[in-house]
Parts: structure tokens; sequence; C-alpha cells
């Protein structure tokens, strides 16, 4: 099984803290959503050609990521999903996500979408106070972000929902209040993360001009330990590190990621995974749609060696409830990588970050919120010669 990723490069305005591709610009909108179409089919044969022996290569799962796919039309929306259906085998019941802001979900478009076969939204709320909104510079309002569930919820049952913690100024009690107000709507799924400041961020120079406070890794910490209590006593499962579900709501496409599944990205900055090379599409919209109208794919390929993929196994592996199998890194990646592993883990063991059961790595409550840390010092690049 397999996933198609779809970035759709546009944002009604910047919030201050991404660093992701997109423009704010929606002139070449129309002459974009037709690219993305043509690369869907230019790309069709591409898993087949990898892996020929294969029958099964049907795609599982559809997700609009962005920027911001709500800013498309109801047509736009369809022509992907079509084009994909026309050119790909699908499964009877895939997983089709929508990334959406509140400020476009009205109702007669969340009626549209459920009719063209979206089944899944993925609405950034990221706080429902207002001042942490504007701190962010989003574009919608606490009032919409309570709203736009309101309605969502009466036409789709399978809904995330983004929240931000460590926000300055946000003491434990408002974060709380922002989890328990994400409950009362009944809302499945919740994909949480800390607000981090990215190098070339509004963010970044707000704080570097002093007019925002830096971020305090003690106050996302402590949010994090309330995420997690707080919905685990909801009976989510915490099974990523940043995401949460109810049984039988994780999110197919994301999980598909971390257990090593192929899948394609098509548009500007989009990835691509095909199980031994990693590739992106250009994070350049102009160049982007010259090269697709010159039927040429704008991306750059690199085959990951042994070492890349289990360095990548190890960091998503320790995201995951699925935790990273010693038995799979002596099967896969062999011996030495096993005995290089023991060693280096050895550390986080004694700690209490980490632990081992039923051969299988995974970190302790404890080590939770420093799993990206941990993982890096796991990687094979720290192999002494």
């Amino acid at each position: 099984m397999s996933g198609i990723y779809i970035h759709i490069p546009f944002c009604k305005q910047a919030c201050n803290y991404c660093d992701f591709h997109f423009s704010t610009s929606m002139k070449k909108k129309d002459e974009m959503v037709l690219a993305l179409a043509k690369e869907i089919a230019i790309r069709k044969n591409e898993f087949e050609l990898l892996d020929s022996a294969r029958s099964d290569n049907q795609i599982e799962t559809i997700y609009f990521g962005g920027g911001t796919p709500s800013r498309l039309q109801i047509a736009d929306l369809r022509l992907q999903i079509d084009t994909i259906y026309n050119n790909y085998k699908v499964i009877e019941k895939p997983e089709i996500t929508l990334e959406a802001n509140p400020d476009d979900l009205s109702e007669d478009y969340l009626i549209e979408l459920s009719k063209i076969g979206i089944n899944r939204l993925s609405i950034g709320i990221q706080s429902f106070f207002e001042d942490d909104l504007k701190l962010m510079n989003r574009a919608h309002n606490s009032a919409e972000a309570k709203k736009c569930l309101e309605i969502a919820i009466k036409y789709f049952d399978n809904i995330s929902l983004d929240l931000i913690y460590g926000v300055p100024g946000m003491s434990d009690q408002k974060w709380k209040q922002n989890i328990e107000t994400a409950l009362s709507f009944g809302i499945p799924h919740i994909s949480s993360y800390a607000l981090t400041v990215e190098p070339k961020t509004a963010l970044n120079k707000l704080i570097q001009t002093g007019k925002i406070a830096e971020p305090k890794d003690e106050v996302a910490s402590a949010h994090f330990m309330i995420l997690i209590e707080t919905l685990e006593a909801n009976g989510f499962v915490h099974y990523e590190l940043s995401n949460f579900g109810k049984p039988d709501y994780f999110s197919k496409n994301n999980s598909a990621y971390w257990l090593g599944k192929k899948y394609i990205g098509i548009g500007p900055s989009a990835h691509s995974y095909d199980g031994i090379s990693r590739s992106w599409n250009i994070a350049n919209n102009a160049l982007y749609l010259k090269s697709i109208a010159d039927n040429k794919l704008p991306n750059e390929t690199e085959i990951l060696s042994v070492a890349d993929r289990y360095n990548e196994y190890i960091m998503t592996g320790l995201r995951t409830i699925w935790g990273v199998s010693l038995d799979r890194i002596q099967n896969e990646f062999g011996q030495d990588y096993l005995d290089y592993l023991s060693k280096q883990v050895q550390k986080f063991l004694n700690d209490d970050l980490l632990f081992i059961e039923n051969n299988i790595l995974k970190p302790t409550k404890k080590g939770k919120f420093l799993t990206d840390g941990i993982a890096s010092d796991l990687f094979y690049l720290n192999l002494e010669e």
C-alpha cells in the first residue's frame, strides 16, 4: 500500500512560526491546480516500475497538505482526486485528508468537501485564545475556531485538530483549557506541537528584537506532560510523539510515513520515498510550473545508504508506540548496527529515558519529550572508526 501527498502552496497570510513553502498570492492558482494534476498523471507508473513483482501497489491514503489546501475551490480538489482515480489503483475506502484553516470552513464548503470524497479533516486551530492567535499571526480568531468545529462535527466523524503548546505567556491552566475545549467537541484525534523558533521566520525576528519572549523548554516540557496525562485519561492513545488518537482514528497517512511505507509527494517542495531513495520537488512555484509545463519532474533524488535508512528507522521508531525492533535492526541492518546500538543506548537505559520490552526499544514517559535528541545520539554517524 502507498500514499499520495499533495502540497498546496498557498496561504492567506504567513503565520509567524511557519517555515513551510507557500505563497500568499493566488494569481497562479489555476495554473498550479492544473500542474498538480499533470504531475499526478506523469508519475503514475513509479511504484510499478520500482516493484513490478507486486500487484498490490494500491493507493491507501490521499493527503492534501500545505500551505492551506482549504484555500482551493471544490472543483480544484475534485480534479486532483479524479486524476488519482484515473491513473492509480485506489483501495475501496481510502483515507482522504484535507488540512484546513477555520476561517475557510463555511457550512457549504464542508458539505461539498464530504461529497467529493474527503473523509478526514485536519484543522489548524493552534489555540482557542485570541492573544495566542494574534501572537502566531493566525488568520482566524477564537470564535471562528469554535464555530468551525461546531459545523464540522455535523458532517465529518474523522477530525483532527492542531494545538501548539509552549507559547510565551501561556500558563499551565490556560494550556489545560485549550485541551479541554478541544475535548468538548468530541474530536477523535489531536496533533500537538511545541512552538519552535525556525531561523528565517517572523517569530525569530520578533524574539531577536525583544518584541516576544523566547519559548522556554521547561514550559514546553510541562505542557507536554499535561497533554499526555489529559488525553490518555480521555481515552486517547499517544501513538506518535506529536499525535494522539482514539482507537481506530490514528492517521493512516502519517502512520505510513513512520512505518516506512512508500509515498509520492506532488507539488512544489513535496517529498517522495520509494523504499530505497528519497526525492523532493523544487520549493519554488514559478520554477515548478515551468518544469511541469515542459513535462519534466522538478526534483532531486538521494539514494539512501544503509546508515541513512538505519538512522531514519531509529528516529521514526522511537517517536511511535511501535518502537525500534532490535530483531529488525539485526535482520535488516546487520550485527554491527545492533552492537553499535546496544553500546549507544546503555546510558539512556541507565537514566530511565529508554527501556526494552519484548526486544523493542521505546522511550519512557520521562524520555518522550527528549526523543528527538536521544535519537540523534543513537545515529550511526556517531560511530567511532
